[in-house]
């Protein structure tokens, strides 16, 4: 039997995953994931936000009136987001530079005003923590294998300049997939990320597609003949 918890991070990793479920913060998604280094430290920053966002609205929703709770929300988002900001300035600041605006504009992301609004001020703190962390941990995870296929097929690396961008103790995640590769530049610009999302989005759909076939496909059971069962 599933529990609470598990439902959560099955939720925020796959079912409703904010990008392959709820298609919601394509504009950074699409932006950004050039590489998979951009991918995962907009992923990271967004979590950042995301998971003490649900436990400050979880932990003062008794306390703010529901005229002012979006408002509030706002503002709780914002703080969260400008010291991420200056955190990713002063610590990798190389990443920072890359990122550039699309960090500020995590405050304008629907999925964490959205996760605030529907599930922190409607939970206990534990519930929202799991949830905003989970649904930020599907949301890094998304803009990684984004941004990874949009890399593998432009320039035939993946995680490139990881060490200069999130720091010299990550340089291992840095690989050249296919050497001497001349690059396919359609990848690397906006509408290769809209090809590669399209691409992801029917990769997730093709199971439960199968799956839904094969059970069309399965003959329907015979109810068993009254009189055969009795004696």
């Amino acid at each position: 039997m599933t529990t609470p918890y598990a439902r959560l991070w099955r939720d925020g990793l796959w079912d409703n995953n904010p990008v392959f479920g709820q298609l919601l913060a394509l504009c950074p998604l699409l932006a950004v994931t050039g590489t998979a280094t951009n991918g995962l430290g907009m992923g990271l920053a967004t979590l950042a936000v995301l998971l003490p966002a649900n436990l400050l609205v979880s932990a003062t929703r008794q306390l703010l009136a529901r005229e002012v709770r979006i408002p509030v929300f706002v503002l709780l988002i914002a703080g969260l987001v400008t010291l991420v900001d200056l955190l990713m300035n002063a610590f990798v600041h190389d990443l920072h530079k890359v990122l550039g605006l699309f960090i500020p504009l995590i405050v304008t992301n629907c999925a964490i005003l959205g996760r605030a609004e529907v599930f922190a001020s409607r939970n206990a703190v534990a519930p929202a923590a799991v949830d905003g962390l989970a649904m930020g941990l599907g949301m890094t995870l998304a803009m990684v294998l984004l941004g990874g296929l949009r890399e593998l097929m432009g320039s035939g690396t993946l995680f490139a300049d990881a060490a200069l961008m999130l720091g010299p103790g990550l340089g291992w995640l840095e690989v050249t997939v296919v050497p001497d590769y001349d690059g396919f530049l359609l990848a690397l610009l906006p509408p290769g990320g809209f090809l590669a999302l399209g691409l992801l989005l029917a990769l997730r759909r093709l199971p439960a597609r199968l799956l839904a076939a094969r059970a069309a496909r399965r003959p329907a059971r015979q109810p068993a003949d009254p009189g055969l069962s009795r004696t």
